[in-house]
């Protein structure tokens, strides 16, 4: 029986924006993805100190807002914890016990595949996900390259490459641009560039 094949875009989304949205829907057209889960992360250990940081309940609502109309794209809560640090290898293990008929393809950008052995359980996240891994405006493809060549002798990882444009865009960008009054648009979905003005989310980001 064929396994259902189901996209993860992980992240804090502070504030989720069109480069993450390009990456999953470029996932979800290469892979042939049933959809993609949107997962808000509660609180990332690599990124402990958020102070002027939107809150979780304000990051998974613009997470919402950002993807309402698209039908495979769906808003997960399995790493929105307000207490305790989430790590990709529960979330992924906690996932492929209560759906064994899931194949989860784990989508990441450059810098992330050149961290991944820092991850908590690395050679655990390869046994259990395909990581699609895109590329960065700033990333070397050679490197990019023997990276993924050494995770896969090292971890027997599966990796493949996305096709898309390189959107090389950062929330921390776009933090800065809104705490210096420009403008995010293009950058950000309308609804969620409104519900950041409504809340003054980031007027006063480093």
């Amino acid at each position: 029986m064929e396994k259902r094949k189901i996209g993860i875009m992980g992240g804090t989304f502070d504030p989720i924006h069109v480069g993450h949205l390009i990456l999953g829907e470029s996932a979800y057209q290469q892979f042939g993805l049933e959809k993609v889960l949107f997962m808000p992360s509660g609180n990332p250990p690599h990124k402990r100190n958020r102070s002027g940081r939107a809150a979780l309940s304000e990051r998974i609502e613009m997470v919402g807002l950002a993807i309402e109309d698209n039908p495979h794209f769906e808003l997960s809560l399995a790493e929105a914890h307000e207490d305790g640090y989430t790590y990709t290898s529960k979330t992924l293990t906690r996932l492929t016990s209560e759906c064994p008929d899931t194949e989860y393809y784990f989508i990441m950008g450059a810098d992330s595949l050149f961290s991944f052995e820092q991850w908590k359980d690395p050679g655990r996240i390869a046994q259990l996900a395909i990581l699609v891994v895109a590329g960065r405006d700033h990333a070397d493809d050679e490197k990019l390259n023997q990276t993924a060549e050494h995770l896969k002798n090292l971890f027997h990882a599966r990796i493949q490459r996305l096709s898309t444009p390189n959107i090389d865009i950062s929330s921390k960008m776009l933090r800065g641009w809104i705490a210096q009054g420009c403008s995010t648009r293009y950058y950000i979905p309308d609804s969620v560039n409104r519900y950041i003005s409504d809340l003054h989310l980031y007027n006063e980001c480093e």
